[in-house]
């Protein structure tokens, strides 16, 4: 079977015949038209798109020969390449330089050549578990896996499936399997899915999964396989077993170093070929490319493993360039990769957090991070999409370590511009610097990754610091400061939070403490930066803002009772709404967020109980939104489904329940109501410490002040407020505020009230003051009396900000549906 050469020249034996291998052989004949080049491929197919496999078993791509990007005929014809498919190489003679190869009918033959070229890839990692080798574990790594896997999802009768790891393979499968109709569980041993993606922007990717019915079972690992009748029993770790008529393995690769290894050729612990920037191994006369190869990281020199198709193809193309006496070298992987979940798009290239913490970066003294949500293009244009951005760079001079994006539409463009800038050695500045092209369509005049470079600078120059994803919950002693509108509160309300409308904090600076550490909120992180701002030109000192706003923060803080949706940047102003046979119409098309719930408040609220409003929005965001919103309003939401790029929802108003939480003291017969009608200190402090207590249980708690309790809720200053005589007379006499409340019994002119506070605070024991600011905090629902007010001549701008107005039916209505309701 050792063919003669068929010109003069080299003979180059290339070993594998997908990406590295077939990149090589065909740029090798473009630079060497007399050489000698023979390709090795034990399987069927050579240069075919393995990427493309999962959309194969969906359907999406229907042809199997689609996948095929060059036959063994036309690089034969094409290149004169001798192509022989089902040929093994077995063994490497370096000292003769001879390649054993077996045939696929069970022939040996040895094939000499001057210079050797291993691209033997990597294969499905197969861990050495109870029932692997069963017929109905799977992989997906070549096309006959992919048609196998069509048959058995399309054809099979197939009902549930198991996929045994959350990466990119294990992911499009998943996707690919719910498109065929089956149920599907992923099991993942980390506890994230994504490994290239930090934790936090693994949690939207996994809320896109769950959305679309995949099932996860995250930081457990599978222990065995058991047939179970035609299926499958996939035991996990714990003593879980998941029955399914099939399990696809997806757990990861490793390199097809073996050949190499009995060779002598150095390899490193994991089996990958060592190589140098020209691709050749210890051996001068070997080269390697592709997934088998280790090469640099591009920007760190460290020694890396990353099975990609383009480095691949760049490897082979390196080699063929060297064998050829060209200079060419590698110049290293950088990780850069994309995949489609579902409707998301998820991109990293570079470095993640993981990775710097475990190479010994310290956030905030070798790096740090910014994270922001930017649009796809300009907001008031419609199909705008949001999509969340973070950056790592170093400090201090703020050099591009990596980034990920995951998102809707546009990710593809900023993953590639920031890849780009992270090649060349890109800074922060050089991100705010960049010129893009900009249209409506396209774009915004300042582009996200401009956007991602300007946040950069901000956190360099000092202008703000970003809290970390999970800090609120490590560090609870740090208040919340959500700058958002009150309507937009009602969707995405955040725990403990004060709510102060970014329009109104300069005036409302006097309800916030300066000596404690604060994370400042709103939608997106905008409105937020210009608070912590505000705040620390005022005095405060520890502000940080909630990277991405309450919409990153929603995505990776899910509700447990939220509802999967149905299929599922400077405000435009909505169509006005239109009665339509019953219905109202509201266009909410261009509004980004908080634009379109905040017209859906507007609207309801000039519409009469029961009426229904049809609601289109282009903002992706807005289907968890009004659902959200909903369910804390007490509307009912009759639909919300995904339309193309946007969502349309009907809303009845009325009709829906009103939550436990967030809305006073309704709440399954658990709210505790309390009538704060004497004004004295310790009565006063007995009636915040019950709330208080009502509400570290869960439990909603309404406070009706009334007559004289109602002195409580004064502001110490309210500024000058034109009065009567007879209520400028109260006002002199009714303490102004909690602090100046004096004891029922003993208070002495003061000096047992003064007493009772020095004992308090020696024994550490919350002011009446701390008492009333944390039950505000903790969402307790404060309501003065309105015809009290009227007779003590008091004027709602003279109340503490927090508090209702409100009659004895508002008191009634929260204390029918309590089970406790005290009278102080």
């Amino acid at each position: 079977m050792n063919e003669s050469k068929q010109a003069v020249g080299r003979k180059t034996v290339i070993v594998g015949g997908v990406a590295g291998g077939a990149s090589c052989a065909a740029r090798l004949r473009r630079l060497d038209e007399e050489r000698e080049i023979v390709l090795l491929e034990r399987g069927d197919y050579i240069s075919y798109a393995n990427c493309g496999l999962p959309y194969h078993v969906g359907g999406t791509i229907r042809r199997r020969e689609a996948l095929l990007v060059t036959s063994p005929e036309t690089m034969r014809s094409r290149f004169r390449v001798d192509v022989r498919t089902g040929h093994e190489a077995v063994a490497i003679d370096r000292v003769r330089k001879v390649v054993a190869v077996r045939t696929a009918a069970g022939e040996t033959y040895e094939e000499t050549y001057d210079d050797l070229v291993l691209a033997t890839g990597s294969e499905p990692v197969r861990p050495r578990l109870p029932g692997i080798d069963l017929p109905q574990v799977r992989t997906l790594w070549t096309v006959p896996d992919a048609v196998e896997l069509r048959r058995l999802a399309a054809e099979g009768g197939a009902k549930r499936a198991v996929v045994v790891g959350g990466g990119f393979i294990g992911l499009e499968t998943a996707e690919n399997l719910r498109a065929a109709g089956l149920s599907v569980t992923v099991v993942e041993a980390a506890g994230q899915v994504m490994a290239p993606l930090d934790p936090e922007m693994a949690l939207l990717v996994e809320g896109e999964l769950r959305g679309h019915g995949v099932e996860l079972r995250l930081g457990v690992r599978v222990e065995g396989f058991e047939q179970r009748g035609s299926g499958v029993a996939v035991r996990l770790a714990g003593g879980e077993t998941l029955e399914a008529d099939f399990a696809v393995l997806a757990i990861g690769v490793k390199p097809n170093g073996g050949l190499a290894a009995a060779a002598g050729l150095a390899v490193n612990a994991r089996g990958g070929i060592c190589t140098d920037d020209g691709m050749r191994t210890s051996d001068e006369s070997v080269y390697a490319a592709g997934d088998v190869a280790e090469v640099a990281e591009a920007g760190t020199g460290a020694r890396v493993m990353v099975p990609l198709a383009g480095p691949a193809n760049k490897q082979g193309r390196i080699a063929a360039d060297r064998l050829a006496g060209r200079e060419a070298r590698y110049a290293g992987t950088q990780g850069t990769s994309i995949a489609k979940v579902f409707s998301l798009a998820v991109a990293s290239t570079g470095r993640n957090e993981k990775a710097l913490r475990a190479a010994g970066w310290t956030r905030g003294k070798e790096y740090e991070t910014a994270t922001l949500v930017q649009n796809s293009h300009a907001g008031y244009y419609p199909g705008a999409e949001p999509m969340t951005i973070k950056v790592l760079f170093s400090l201090p001079e703020g050099r591009l370590l990596g980034a990920q994006i995951v998102g809707r539409g546009g990710v593809d463009k900023r993953i590639d511009m920031l890849a780009t800038a992270l090649r060349f050695g890109g800074d922060a500045a050089s991100l705010r610097n960049l010129e893009f092209a900009y249209a409506p369509p396209f774009s915004s005049a300042k582009d996200p990754v401009n956007m991602a470079g300007y946040v950069a600078c901000n956190v360099l120059d000092g202008l703000v610091r970003f809290a970390e994803w999970n800090e609120p919950e490590r560090r609870p002693e740090a208040g919340r400061l959500d700058v958002r509108e009150a309507a937009e509160v009602l969707a995405h309300p955040v725990e403990g939070a004060v709510n102060i409308p970014l329009g109104e904090l300069r005036g409302r600076l006097g309800e916030l403490d300066k000596g404690k550490a604060w994370i400042v909120f709103c939608a997106t992180g905008v409105r937020a930066y210009n608070a912590a701002r505000i705040l620390a030109q005022k005095g405060f000192g520890d502000i940080k803002v909630y990277p991405g706003g309450v919409r990153f923060h929603a995505a990776t803080h899910p509700e447990p009772d939220a509802e999967p949706v149905a299929a599922a940047a400077s405000a435009a102003k909505p169509e006005e709404a239109e009665d339509k046979g019953g219905t109202t119409r509201l266009d909410c098309t261009g509004m980004q967020c908080p634009g379109p719930i905040l017209a859906v408040h507007q609207a309801l609220q000039k519409l009469p109980e029961g009426a229904r409003l049809e609601v289109v929005a282009s903002d992706p965001g807005f289907a968890k939104d009004v659902a959200a919103w909903c369910r804390r309003t007490g509307n009912r939401l009759e639909e919300n489904t995904r339309e193309g790029s946007g969502v349309r929802a009907v809303v009845r108003k009325g009709g829906g329940e009103v939550p436990a939480a967030g809305g006073g003291a309704a709440g399954g017969g658990k709210g505790k109501t309390l009538v704060v009608f004497d004004g004295d200190l310790d009565k006063l402090l007995a009636s915040l410490v019950i709330a208080n207590g009502a509400l570290a249980m869960g439990r909603p708690v309404t406070m009706f002040f009334t007559f004289w309790g109602l002195a409580a809720l004064r502001k110490k200053r309210p500024g000058r407020i034109e009065k009567t005589f007879a209520e400028t007379m109260f006002g002199w006499m009714l303490p102004r505020g909690i602090g100046q409340a004096a004891l029922s019994k003993l208070d002495f002119c003061g000096a047992g009230r003064a007493m009772m506070k020095w004992v308090m605070r020696r024994k550490k024991i919350d002011s009446a003051e701390e008492l009333l600011r944390k039950a505000i905090a903790g969402g307790a629902k404060l309501v003065a009396c309105s015809m009290s007010m009227d007779v003590m001549g008091i004027r709602p701008e003279e109340l503490i900000d927090g508090v209702e107005i409100g009659g004895v039916g508002t008191y009634l209505a929260d204390a029918e549906e309590a089970d406790v309701n005290l009278f102080i």
